[in-house]
């Protein structure tokens, strides 16, 4: 199975800077499959909680034979061991690193814990802009369009 994830991280660590910790979260992913592709980094602008420094911003395609609420643990472990709080932080608010399971083959699942697709990524341009440069032809599974269709309509 291949899957979609956004990484995105404005706050240093012990790591270094937040493109440091996007190389880290990568390197880590490699635990839960392999990264078959990953977009050059992106700065972008905070979206919603906006007094906080600027994001950087990418996205990685990973071969995975983990199911898809397995590997959502395994990304939400990743974050944790990096040192981010979900539940102390503000919504949208500074982190060290985000990992989001947008797309898991062309799967569409609702549960308590994750949807896929992931509900915000068509709304997102700074999540479809890295996505485009990897996997533009990926059809959204509910949405049917491609990945750059709607980078396209999200501009």
């Amino acid at each position: 199975m291949t899957a979609a994830i956004a990484l995105g991280s404005n706050l240093p660590s012990t790591f270094g800077t937040p493109t440091d910790n996007l190389r880290e979260a990568l390197h880590r992913m490699e635990s839960l499959g392999h990264v078959k592709a990953v977009s050059s980094f992106h700065t972008t602008a905070p979206v919603g909680y906006l007094d906080q420094p600027q994001f950087v911003n990418a996205a990685a395609l990973l071969e995975t034979t983990l199911s898809p609420l397995n590997l959502l643990h395994g990304l939400l472990e990743i974050e944790r061991a990096m040192g981010r709080d979900r539940a102390s932080a503000p919504p949208k608010g500074p982190r060290i690193i985000d990992l989001d399971l947008l797309l898991y083959d062309d799967l569409i699942l609702t549960t308590p814990e994750l949807t896929l697709p992931h509900p915000a990524m068509h709304q997102r341009a700074f999540v479809l802009a890295p996505l485009s440069e990897i996997a533009p032809t990926i059809v959204h599974p509910t949405l049917h369009a491609t990945v750059a269709e709607l980078l396209l309509r999200s501009l």
